[in-house]
């Protein structure tokens, strides 16, 4: 006689609703349930456990509320950064961050894929699905990241050479996967570069282990998506059908239902390189 299948455990694995509410990777949060450091309905938590918004779940001390817990449809946006903003939710020294110009949400929060420096411009993506950031994040899915960058100095073709071959930072090696100049003149030049991981500052340090100093630089691309000059400096968009399914792809991801368009639209995507900006 055949064995009478188990019904499924209501709920679901506890690290993957706090990753998906944005509290960390899954790899993260296992770390923290496995020191103790979660709580479900009083008890202390352990790797497995599955849960529902009904749940009463603690991270440390800090409660996580049930809107946090209850599935949202997925939204992706971009987002053009100016300079001089910080890519964190709040500043001590009041100074201004990319999540006061991002549309309000109710029910969930804007995560940010990756970050860009306070000196850096251009392209980023913020989402309310936790576990499609930290793929998109993820270095094992080598993503593209390509940016425009002016740089101050003697270029010289064996700089260049040793920039694409890999210099050894503090972190490890690192290299541009594609190196294209792209205009300028005298001490000031232009390139895009590519890179595949998103290390602190990788671009910048990449530059300065050859002696030279970058003066500029903005992401022009993140894997399939382009910045066009349709989205203005400190403005913010939704991502057509298309460019989610792009970016779905990208990670692996199995489809996801399109977020609905609102406000402005940019239609069909930049050449991969674009003329750098005049100084």
């Amino acid at each position: 006689m055949k064995n009478k299948p188990q019904p499924a455990e209501p709920g679901e694995r506890l690290q993957k609703v706090l990753a998906n509410a944005g509290f960390g990777s899954r790899r993260e949060i296992e770390r923290q349930i496995e020191a103790g450091e979660v709580s479900v309905n009083g008890t202390t938590a352990k790797l497995g456990d599955r849960v529902t918004p009904a749940d009463t779940i603690y991270i440390g001390r800090t409660k996580v509320g049930a809107w946090r817990l209850k599935k949202q449809e997925t939204q992706v946006i971009l987002y053009n950064k100016p300079e001089g903003e910080l890519v964190t939710r709040d500043d001590p020294g009041g100074r201004p961050t990319v999540f006061a110009r991002l549309p309000k949400l109710v029910g969930s929060r804007w995560i940010a894929v990756g970050r860009l420096d306070i000196n850096t411009s251009g392209l980023m993506i913020f989402t309310t699905d936790g576990e499609l950031a930290n793929k998109l994040m993820h270095p094992s899915q080598q993503i593209e990241r390509e940016y425009a960058v002016r740089v101050n100095g003697e270029v010289t073709s064996e700089k260049l050479q040793q920039l694409v071959k890999g210099v050894e930072l503090d972190d490890g090696f690192a290299r541009f996967e594609d190196l294209v100049e792209s205009g300028g003149e005298g001490r000031n030049r232009w390139f895009h570069v590519v890179i595949m991981e998103g290390r602190n500052r990788e671009v910048r340090r990449l530059w300065e282990a050859v002696e030279l100093k970058v003066n500029r630089l903005k992401r022009v691309r993140f894997g399939p998506l382009f910045l066009d000059s349709s989205l203005a400096v400190g403005r913010h968009r939704q991502l057509t059908e298309q460019e989610l399914s792009d970016l779905l792809s990208a990670t692996g991801a199995a489809p996801k239902p399109a977020a609905k368009k609102r406000g402005h639209s940019g239609k069909g995507k930049a050449p991969r390189r674009k003329a750098a900006p005049k100084r």
